[in-house]
């Protein structure tokens, strides 16, 4: 599909509510630079892991500069080790300042080939792009969040218990509701989708038809210009 103009789709969401998958769908559709920008975090988690440097921040500062796509494909980013320092990090104000750039510059200048970019998080609408285009929030209640992660685990041949995982997850939506900085919030001009009961297709379809609607009203307000 090619657009008239370039678009910015930002997209924040809880664990496993099914924003990464239905980003992911986005993306191919509309041709559109994706990023999930938690992996940056835990590209910077893994990194420390690796080579456990002295100064942490001065190390996270250096290394940041080099990050790009290609480095958050790996499938060590996926441990729970990693997932744990990652976590840790991206609450520190001072390190999420230091991967602001590389999101804006995602976001905002993605290469001519696409058709824009869509950045999928916890703080994109309220604090990454702030006029984007398109605005989602897509949730899900944290009993189905759960019970989608637990099946994950368990296709991965993980032996964990369902109870742990949704322990987890209700820890983990507090700290991103109520850390310091950048905290998980739908932001008011943002559209909401709850998949508790949705598929991903249908969740993607939901979506979908938002932002067509939104496109050809685009298209018409362009031809009454010229």
């Amino acid at each position: 599909m090619k657009l008239k103009k370039q678009i910015k789709v930002g997209i924040d969401s809880p664990v496993a509510a099914g924003a990464g998958t239905i980003s992911k769908m986005l993306a191919k559709h509309y041709n559109l630079i994706y990023c999930d920008t938690g992996k940056i975090y835990r590209y910077l988690a893994r990194m420390l892991i690796i080579h456990k440097p002295k100064n942490e921040f001065s190390y996270l500062k250096k290394i940041s500069k080099k990050i790009n796509l290609n480095k958050l494909k790996s499938k060590s980013l996926l441990s729970d080790e990693v997932a744990l320092v990652a976590s840790q990090i991206a609450k520190k104000l001072r390190v999420r300042k230091l991967v602001i750039k590389f999101q804006k510059n995602l976001a905002y200048k993605p290469p001519k080939k696409f058709n824009g970019s869509i950045l999928d998080g916890r703080d994109i609408n309220s604090k990454i792009i702030k006029n984007a285009d398109f605005k989602f929030f897509i949730t899900a209640n944290s009993y189905v969040r759960a019970k989608r992660r637990y099946k994950e685990y368990k296709n991965m041949g993980k032996s964990i218990k369902f109870a742990e995982v949704l322990r987890s997850m209700k820890k983990r939506d507090k700290e991103d509701r109520t850390r310091k900085h950048s905290k998980l919030k739908k932001t008011r001009d943002s559209y909401l989708i709850n998949t508790s009961n949705l598929s991903i297709k249908s969740s993607f379809l939901k979506v979908k038809n938002i932002m067509d609607r939104k496109l050809k009203k685009y298209a018409r307000n362009n031809k009454r210009k010229n």
